[in-house]
């Protein structure tokens, strides 16, 4: 099979497109015909040689894709032939990941799905919705009637997050660093949109005046200290992402940085806190026209890796970055 490999961390032209034998399915692992995946800052990070978690190079990168089950063991629910997606759990990381034409995962990282939504879109989905719903879910218990803070708003697990808050019956503040991507957060119904000038929290007081209930905090630790001055007592923050690539923060003292009365949580699961349940229904809704999927570029077959790595870095348009495989 075809797949790209990195070798060692550095610019893009270190992502190497070479043959590679395909992967043998280990018991209990199946064996996924990659069909599309989503190109993500994490992987950007990896590349670098940036990560916060050890990666053993060489690797395949790549955290999450959708394809179709090509090998399954005989004692799953799984057939050849159906669609599926997994994400996360080492993909990428500690074992060869989705920059690849076949990839072998445990079989309790996989959602089956059924949709006639293209693989262009349903790739941009997997790690995009685990991150945000289980962000909202396990890492801040989000309630309906609750008032939400987003911090990073135009980054996909951001806009993910805005429209499964909405649904949830969540007002949504969220921030863009530019003011002229604030029409993008109107556009999937952020109640709230605000320029991000790095000092938010008097401006989110002055929406929220007892401050919110809840802040998804996905530039980093640079921001993280203001974004905990705008949550309430007894409300709560989570640390999902940094794209800012600042992972810690110098000399922590918790009773400077963290207010009297407000938590400060993180999240980074896996595949199993997005329920097949909720992963098809959201694609029910995409369908519908219910939820809106912010496709910034397709491209087609893994030679469009590099160009994807690439775009991601510059950052000119918001909205994640798909490969598709023919």
């Amino acid at each position: 099979m075809r797949a790209i490999v990195l070798s060692n961390p550095g610019p893009v032209d270190n992502l190497v497109l070479e043959e590679r034998p395909i992967p043998a399915t280990k018991p209990g692992w199946v064996r996924i015909r990659v069909k599309a995946f989503g190109v993500n800052e994490s992987e950007v990070t990896t590349r670098k040689g940036l990560s916060s978690r050890d990666v053993a190079l060489p690797r395949i990168p790549g955290i999450e894709c959708v394809g179709e089950v090509d090998e399954a063991p005989a004692d799953s629910d799984l057939a050849p032939g159906q669609k599926v997606a997994t994400m996360m759990g080492g993909m990428g990381r500690s074992f060869d990941g989705a920059y690849a034409e076949y990839v072998s995962v445990p079989v309790g990282q996989v959602i089956p799905f059924t949709t006639n939504l293209p693989w262009d879109v349903v790739g941009a989905l997997p790690e995009m919705f685990q991150t945000a719903y289980g962000s909202l879910t396990t890492g801040l218990d989000l309630k309906a009637g609750q008032t939400l803070l987003i911090r990073g708003g135009t980054s996909t697990v951001g806009l993910s997050a805005a429209t499964i808050a909405k649904s949830m019956g969540a007002t949504v503040i969220s921030t863009s660093r530019k003011a002229d991507r604030l029409g993008l957060l109107r556009a999937v119904g952020i109640d709230h949109p605000i320029v991000d000038d790095g000092t938010i929290a008097d401006t989110v007081r002055e929406i929220a005046p007892e401050g919110v209930d809840a802040a998804l905090e996905l530039v980093g630790c640079e921001v993280l200290p203001d974004t905990l001055k705008a949550v309430r007592v007894h409300g709560t923050a989570c640390f999902t992402g940094a794209l800012g690539d600042q992972w810690t923060i110098p000399d922590f003292d918790p009773f400077s940085v963290i207010p009297f009365g407000v938590r400060l949580t993180s999240y980074g699961g896996q595949a199993t806190d997005l329920p097949a349940n909720v992963f098809n229904l959201q694609l029910q809704e995409i369908a519908e026209g219910r939820i809106r999927v912010s496709v910034a570029k397709v491209y087609q077959g893994l030679e469009g890796v590099r160009e994807a790595h690439s775009d991601l870095e510059a950052g000119t348009t918001p909205g994640k970055h798909v490969v598709v495989l023919t």
